[in-house]
C-alpha cells in the first residue's frame, strides 16, 4: 500500500538587489519578495542590514575572535524586537544589546525614518523622556521633522498622561512650519482624553472643526466618550444619532457601541444597554471584550446578578476569557444583590484561572461582606489583601466604616480607625464621612462630633456631604439647635449647599417652629439656582403644616405642580395634616380624590389625616367607605391608625360596627394593644353593653393582657348605677372570676407590662390571634372570617 506525503507549499523567496553580492556596506535595503504558490499570494518587505566586523567598534566585539561572519543585528531585527515589547517593558534591555546604538563609526547616518521609527518605539513602551530626547538628537544632527516624527512624539507624551507635554510638542510642530493633520487632532483629543481633561477635549474639538479637518470615527468616539464623562448624555446621544444616519461619513463602530452602553450605564438606563448591545449583534459588528465588560458592568451597578452571570457565560462562549474586570463586575454584582458567598466564589474562580484581583476587586469583595452585615469577613479580606502584597488604600477603609454603620457595630469603628493609623494610611474627606455618618446612624453623637472636631484639627476640609451627615445626624436624633449651627458654619466656610442640607435644615426650623427662618432659607434655596425637589417641598409643607398655616401650604403645593414636581405621599400627607389643623377637613377628602386620580398610593399617614377629616366633619358614611378601602391593608397598617379607626366608630355610637372592624383586625393578624382594647370598653361601656364589655375583658386576659384596675373600676360604677341587683351580682362574679384566674396566670407565668406593644416571650404572636379568635368564636358564634 502506497504512503502519501504532504508535499510542503511552493515557496520562493526572491531577493531584489542590485548590488553586488559582496557588497556589505552596513543599512543597505533589500527587496525580500516572498511568493505564496499554493495560496496565490506574494509580500513585499524591505529588510536593512547591520553592522559587520569591521565596522564594529573592538570593545563591542565576540570575544571569539576566530568567527570571521561576526555582525550586529540588522535595523529590521531591531525593530523586530522593538514592537514585540509590552507597554512599560524594559525597552533598553533591547536596545542596549543592539552594538549599532554604541558604534560610532557607521558609514552612513540614521535618516529621519529611522528617529520616527525609535520615537514611536519609546512611546509605545511609555518611555516619553526617551522619545523628547531622540527629538532633540534629530535636531541637533540637522535632520528637519516630518509630520509623522511630531505625531509620533505627540502621541509618546499623550498615552503616557502628559498633555501638557503633548500640547508643546504640538505647538513646536506649528512653529516650525508643519501643519497638523487629522492624525495630529486625533493625538492630541486622547492625550486630553488619557488626561481626565474632558472639556479641554471638546474645545480643542471646536477648534478642529475651524481647521477643515473633518474628523473621522475615530475623532467623535473621543468626543462622545469626554461628553459621557462631563454627564452631556444629550449632546452624545445627538453626535451617535448622526453617525447612524444615512449617507453619514462616520459610521458607528465597536468602539463608538461600548462608549453608548457607558452612557446609557451611568445614567441608569440599564435596559437601554441591553438594546444596544443586541443593536452590535444585529449590524453584524463582532463585540470585543471590552464590549461584553461594559454591559456586564452595567448589570452589576444594579446588582442585577442573573444578567450579569448571562452576560459573562455569552463572553466564554464567544472565545473571549474572562479578564481580570470581567470577574470584578460579576463579584460586585452579587455583593450588591447581598450574595456575599457567590462573590467569594467568583473571586476564587478567578485565582484559580491564574488572574491576580487588585485593589478594585479586593475592594468589591469588602463591600459584598459588608453590606450583608458580615463585617468580620470583610476585615479577613482586608488581611488577605494585603498578605497578597496589595497595600490596602483609603477606599478599604471607607467601605469598612460604611459596613460598620451598617452593622451597627460602634467598637469596630474605633478599631478600624485604629488599623488606619497603623498601616499609615491618612483619613481623606470621604473616609471622614463615613466614619462620621456611621457613628451618627448608630446614635453616637458625641463620638460622631469629637471626630468631626479632630477632622478639623488635621485641617482636613469638610464639604457638602460632611454637613449633610452631621445635620441630618442631629435632626434624627432632636438636636435641631446643633443642626442649624452645624448649618451657619457651612455657610460661613462657603461650601455650596445641596438639596439634602437644605431639606435638613428645614426640617430644623420646623421643629423649632421658626417659620420665617425655613422661608429665608427655602428662598436662598431658590435664587442660588438650587431648584427644590419633592424633599425639600415636603419639608417646607411640614414647617406650614406645624405653623398651622394652610394657606401658605396649599400655595405651596401648587407651586409644586407648575414646577413639574409629582407630589409623593409623604407631601400629600403634610398637606393634609395642615387642613385639618386649619379646619378645612373637607380638603383634606378633596386632596384624597386628586391622588386617586394622579395614582398616588396611599399610606398609613394618608388614612390617618382622611380619617381625623371625618371625625371632624362627623361623616360617618364616608368613614364607612373608607374602612372598605382599608381593608385590604389591615395587616400592613399601624396600631394606631387602626385605634383611630375604632375610636370613630365607637364615638359615633356604631359599636356594632367597631367591633366588626375589630373581628377583621383579628382575621388579618394585625397589632392589637392595650390602648386597642381600652377604646372597646370605654365604647362598649358608654352604650350599656356590659356583656360585651366583661367578653373583652375575658379576651384580654386570655391574650395575656392584663386589664388595669380602672378597667374593673368603671364596670363595678356601671354595675352600682346603671345596671340593678340582677345584673350587679352577675357583673361581680364574672369580675371576680377573671381576677381569680389572672392571679393563677401569675403563678405559672409572666404576664407582660399592659401598656407594652410587645407579645409574651412564650407565646407568639399568631398563636395569640388564633387562641383570641378561638375565644370570640365561642362567646361570639355569629363572627366569621
Amino acid at each position: 500500500m502506497a504512503t502519501l506525503l504532504s508535499q510542503p507549499p511552493l515557496l520562493h523567496r526572491i531577493l531584489c538587489n542590485n548590488n553586488n553580492k559582496t557588497d556589505s556596506t552596513p543599512f543597505k535595503e533589500k527587496k525580500h519578495v516572498s511568493v505564496d504558490y499554493d495560496a496565490a499570494t506574494h509580500t513585499l518587505s524591505t529588510q536593512i542590514s547591520g553592522l559587520r566586523k569591521r565596522d564594529i567598534p573592538k570593545h563591542h566585539r565576540l570575544r571569539l575572535q576566530t568567527d570571521p561572519f561576526q555582525k550586529d543585528w540588522s535595523v529590521s531585527d531591531v525593530v523586530h524586537r522593538v514592537y514585540q515589547l509590552r507597554r512599560y517593558d524594559d525597552i533598553d534591555g533591547v536596545l542596549n544589546r543592539w552594538v549599532g546604538r554604541f558604534a560610532r563609526k557607521n558609514k552612513c547616518k540614521p535618516d529621519a525614518e529611522s528617529y520616527n521609527a525609535l520615537i514611536n518605539a519609546h512611546g509605545r513602551a511609555g518611555q516619553w523622556r526617551w522619545a523628547m530626547n531622540i527629538m532633540d538628537d534629530m535636531l541637533c544632527a540637522a535632520i528637519p521633522p516630518s509630520r509623522s516624527t511630531y505625531n509620533n512624539l505627540i502621541n509618546a507624551c499623550g498615552s503616557s498622561g502628559n498633555w501638557r507635554e503633548a500640547l508643546k510638542a504640538c505647538k513646536k510642530m506649528t512653529d516650525n512650519g508643519v501643519r497638523p493633520d487629522l492624525v495630529t487632532h486625533n493625538i492630541v483629543l486622547s492625550a486630553y482624553k488619557t488626561g481626565a481633561q474632558y472639556s479641554k477635549a471638546l474645545s480643542y474639538f471646536e477648534l478642529m472643526k475651524g481647521t477643515n479637518v473633518r474628523p473621522d470615527t475615530t475623532t467623535l468616539n473621543i468626543v462622545i466618550y469626554c461628553l459621557v464623562k462631563l454627564g452631556q448624555y444629550g449632546k452624545a446621544m445627538d453626535i451617535f444619532s448622526s453617525m447612524r444616519d444615512k449617507g453619514a461619513e462616520c459610521r458607528p463602530d465597536i468602539v463608538t457601541f461600548t462608549s453608548i452602553i457607558q452612557l446609557y450605564s451611568v445614567s441608569g438606563q440599564i435596559d437601554n444597554c441591553t438594546a444596544i448591545f443586541n443593536t452590535i449583534l444585529a449590524e453584524g459588528l463582532k463585540p470585543n471584550i471590552v464590549s461584553y465588560n461594559a454591559l456586564l458592568g452595567a448589570y452589576a451597578s444594579r446588582g442585577m446578578c442573573t444578567e450579569a452571570a448571562s452576560v459573562f457565560n455569552e463572553m466564554k462562549k464567544s472565545s473571549f476569557r474572562p479578564d481580570v474586570v470581567s470577574y470584578t463586575s460579576l463579584l460586585n454584582a452579587y455583593g450588591r444583590s447581598q450574595h456575599p458567598k457567590k462573590a467569594r466564589e467568583v473571586f476564587d474562580r478567578m485565582k484559580s484561572n491564574h488572574l491576580k484581583p487588585n485593589f478594585v476587586s479586593y475592594n468589591a469583595l469588602i463591600n459584598a461582606y459588608g453590606s450583608s452585615g458580615l463585617l468580620a469577613e470583610a476585615v479577613e479580606v482586608l488581611r488577605e489583601m494585603e498578605q497578597d502584597g496589595i497595600h490596602p488604600k483609603i477606599v478599604s477603609i471607607c467601605t469598612l466604616l460604611a459596613a460598620c454603620g451598617q452593622c451597627g457595630q460602634k467598637v469596630k469603628i474605633d478599631t478600624i480607625l485604629s488599623a488606619a493609623k497603623l498601616r499609615g494610611i491618612v483619613l481623606n474627606t470621604i473616609a471622614y464621612n463615613s466614619a462620621i455618618g456611621s457613628y451618627m446612624n448608630l446614635g453616637e453623637h458625641e463620638k460622631a462630633i469629637n471626630l468631626y472636631q479632630l477632622m478639623r484639627k488635621k485641617k482636613v476640609k469638610p464639604d457638602s456631604v460632611t454637613f449633610n451627615v452631621l445635620i441630618s445626624g442631629c435632626c434624627k436624633m432632636s438636636k435641631y439647635s446643633e443642626a442649624i449651627t452645624f448649618f451657619d458654619e457651612m455657610v460661613d466656610l462657603k461650601i455650596p449647599l445641596s438639596k439634602e442640607v437644605y431639606s435638613s435644615v428645614l426640617c430644623a426650623y420646623s421643629k423649632k417652629g421658626q417659620l420665617m427662618e425655613a422661608e429665608s432659607v427655602f428662598n436662598s434655596m431658590k435664587m442660588a439656582g438650587c431648584s427644590p425637589d419633592i424633599v425639600t417641598y415636603t419639608a417646607m409643607l411640614h414647617a406650614y403644616s406645624a405653623a398651622e398655616n394652610w394657606e401658605k401650604a396649599c400655595e405651596l403645593f401648587q407651586e409644586m405642580g407648575i414646577n413639574g414636581i409629582q407630589p409623593d405621599a409623604i407631601a400629600c400627607a403634610a398637606l393634609m395634616r395642615a387642613f385639618n389643623k386649619g379646619g378645612l377637613p373637607s380638603r383634606v377628602l378633596i386632596l384624597a380624590e386628586l391622588m386617586r386620580e394622579k395614582e398616588i398610593p396611599f399610606n398609613d399617614a394618608i388614612f390617618f389625616e382622611m380619617v381625623s377629616a371625618c371625625s371632624l366633619l362627623q361623616d360617618w358614611r364616608t368613614t364607612i367607605q373608607l374602612i372598605k378601602v382599608i381593608e385590604p391593608s389591615l395587616p400592613r397598617l399601624s396600631v394606631g391608625l387602626m385605634n383611630q379607626l375604632l375610636q370613630i366608630m365607637g364615638r359615633s355610637g356604631k359599636t356594632e360596627a367597631m367591633m366588626k372592624l375589630f373581628y377583621k383586625i383579628v382575621a388579618s393578624n394585625g397589632d392589637i394593644n392595650f390602648d386597642t382594647y381600652s377604646i372597646l370598653l370605654k365604647n362598649l361601656l358608654s352604650v350599656g353593653s356590659w356583656r360585651k364589655y366583661i367578653e373583652v375583658l375575658q379576651w384580654m386576659v386570655d391574650a395575656r393582657i392584663r386589664p388595669s384596675s380602672q378597667m374593673y373600676l368603671d364596670i363595678s360604677c356601671f354595675a352600682q348605677k346603671s345596671g340593678g341587683t340582677e345584673y350587679a351580682s352577675i357583673i361581680y362574679e364574672r369580675i371576680e372570676l377573671l381576677k381569680k384566674k389572672i392571679r393563677e396566670g401569675d403563678s405559672r407565668s409572666k404576664v407582660r407590662d399592659p401598656h407594652s406593644t410587645l407579645l409574651v416571650h412564650n407565646r407568639t404572636k399568631a398563636e395569640n390571634h388564633r387562641l383570641l379568635e378561638s375565644r370570640m368564636a365561642v362567646t361570639h358564634p355569629v363572627f366569621t372570617v
